[in-house]
């Protein structure tokens, strides 16, 4: 069934998940909420494959470790799907999704602060890996991103790379919209300071 599929899903799914989603499927995503909400699992399966890539991306970019963002991307879904029903459409379906997923990395990062430390300073202490032209550069970014103290990362990978406001990743996260703004000043300049050390204009 589909929530089997879900516990048993890998990156490789996450990665082809796209390929099934028709040109107007975005038409096609109200009339699967509404199917899903009566319980319809193929409907809800259509949702999934809609929106996976980027729940997924958005789990690997705040918890920086796939293996946790596979975790917390099936998580995600299975609370929306035991959730679906309250999905009253006063945000986008990918909002409410994202401020799902957001929730279960928190959750993650609070029940699991001991390990996750653990991780952050092994990746303090991993030397960058040389540039190789732009795919360098796009690895050495998003290296640079898991390297920043989960706050300011959190704030800078729903602010500057899912387009949220400040009052939107607040509200998400829990903080203030002054503090979500102070988090996003520093992970640019913590940014800045890890692509300098690696040779690269800030």
């Amino acid at each position: 069934m589909l929530l089997v599929a879900l516990l048993t899903a890998n990156s490789s799914d996450y990665s082809q998940a796209m390929v099934t989603t028709t040109s107007d499927g975005v038409a096609d995503e109200a009339v699967w909420i509404r199917q899903a909400q009566q319980s319809d699992a193929r409907a809800f399966e259509s949702l999934y494959r809609m929106h996976v890539d980027k729940v997924y991306g958005l789990c690997l970019r705040m918890t920086g470790n796939v293996s946790e963002a596979e975790d917390c991307t099936q998580d995600a879904f299975i609370q929306a799907w035991t959730k679906l029903a309250k999905f009253r459409g006063d945000s986008a379906f990918a909002t409410w999704l994202h401020r799902i997923a957001v929730n279960t990395v928190l959750g993650r990062f609070r029940t699991s602060k001991r390990e996750r430390d653990r991780i952050q300073a092994a990746a303090y202490t991993s030397p960058a890996p040389a540039a190789l032209g732009d795919v360098g550069e796009l690895r050495d970014l998003a290296e640079a991103i898991d390297r920043l103290p989960a706050g300011a990362r959190h704030v800078f990978v729903l602010h500057a790379v899912y387009g949220y406001s400040h009052k939107e990743a607040g509200d998400m996260l829990g903080i203030a919209t002054g503090t979500s703004k102070a988090q996003l000043h520093r992970a640019r300049r913590l940014l800045a300071q890890q692509l300098k050390q690696q040779g690269f204009e800030a």
